[in-house]
């Protein structure tokens, strides 16, 4: 029978997968929506859509890293992907800008709760290293999270 640490471990792997699965599916969708913005607001949010973007995909590979130093494995498909995903799928190509950011804006709320999550566990099983490098992904997940609010303002 595991123990209890056994069991915050895999509750902590569980949640660093998931919160993966959360960067990729954001990151696509991210990347959709700058292919497909029109509007007056084109040129702003096709290049705020490109740097969220890249933010993104920029934590994959160390959120990735840090699930294989904490001797597990990791993601290894698209499949695998969406089956942990809490961020929906955008399949349409035609919505409008403001629907985009407003998508994108909730979308990242949903990540900081799923980042959080991972730093509560990552300190119940000591990992100190996600611990603290969860802050700076909340806090960037925070800044996306403002300067998209700020477009849906007035």
């Amino acid at each position: 029978m595991p123990g209890k640490d056994d069991n915050a471990r895999k509750a902590h792997i569980d949640n660093m997968n998931a919160l993966l699965a959360d960067y990729f599916a954001l990151y696509v969708k991210t990347k959709n929506f700058h292919w497909h913005v029109a509007g007056p607001q084109f040129h702003d949010l096709h290049l705020l859509f490109d740097t969220h973007a890249q933010e993104l995909f920029a934590l994959t590979d160390i959120i990735a890293e840090r699930v294989r130093k904490n001797g597990a494995k990791t993601l290894t498909s698209l499949g695998a992907i969406k089956d942990r995903a809490r961020i929906a799928d955008e399949d349409r190509a035609d919505l409008s800008a403001q629907a985009m950011i407003r998508q994108l804006r909730d979308d990242n709320v949903k990540l900081i709760k799923g980042i959080r999550s991972a730093k509560d566990s990552a300190g119940q099983v000591g990992d100190n290293a996600t611990d603290g490098m969860s802050d700076d992904w909340t806090d960037e997940a925070e800044q996306r999270v403002w300067f998209l609010s700020q477009l849906l303002e007035g």
